[in-house]
């Protein structure tokens, strides 16, 4: 077994993460212009991390047409990593930190989870009903082995979930 990948009984797992966000401009709007514009050259460094395994996209290359929760002033990002740190790895660095320190220009604030992680079986992609199912049960539970956070992780399962 290796940090690189969790394996338990021949199977192995990764890591899925969502994160939601509510827009406070239509995606259209000039206040948005930065953000839309970065989404491509974000997305590419992604698809290009260590680490990185998939992500949601629809025909647009990106998910911000994708509806989560039925909220037309929401969009959705998920994806599924090696690991925990392969994701904080590309979070933390580069463009990808330029936009999100401009966060709070685009986005509300929501006091609710609006990120949550879990172990999917290696090869297993989520839908957005899974995401939504994540995040209900963590903000109604806090982080468990179900849905987690990067601050309050927990490892891969030590048998089917």
């Amino acid at each position: 077994m290796t940090s690189i990948e969790t394996e338990i009984g021949g199977n192995a797992y990764e890591l899925a993460q969502v994160n939601i966000s509510r827009l406070r401009f239509p995606l259209d709007s000039p206040q948005l212009k930065d953000f839309v514009e970065g989404l491509d050259p974000v997305n590419a460094v992604a698809d290009g991390a260590d680490g990185f395994l998939w992500r949601l996209r629809s025909e647009s290359g990106n998910a911000t047409d994708v509806p989560v929760f039925g909220d037309e002033w929401m969009i959705v990002n998920m994806s599924v990593w090696r690991d925990a740190e392969a994701l904080t790895g590309f979070m933390y660095d580069g463009r990808h930190r330029e936009l999100m320190s401009r966060r709070r220009e685009w986005f509300e604030q929501i006091r609710e989870a609006m990120t949550a992680l879990w172990w999917v079986e290696a090869g297993e992609r989520p839908t957005v009903a899974d995401a939504e199912e994540r995040l209900l049960h963590l903000r109604e539970h806090g982080p468990t082995e179900r849905a987690f956070t990067l601050r309050t992780r927990f490892p891969a399962p030590a048998g089917v979930h």
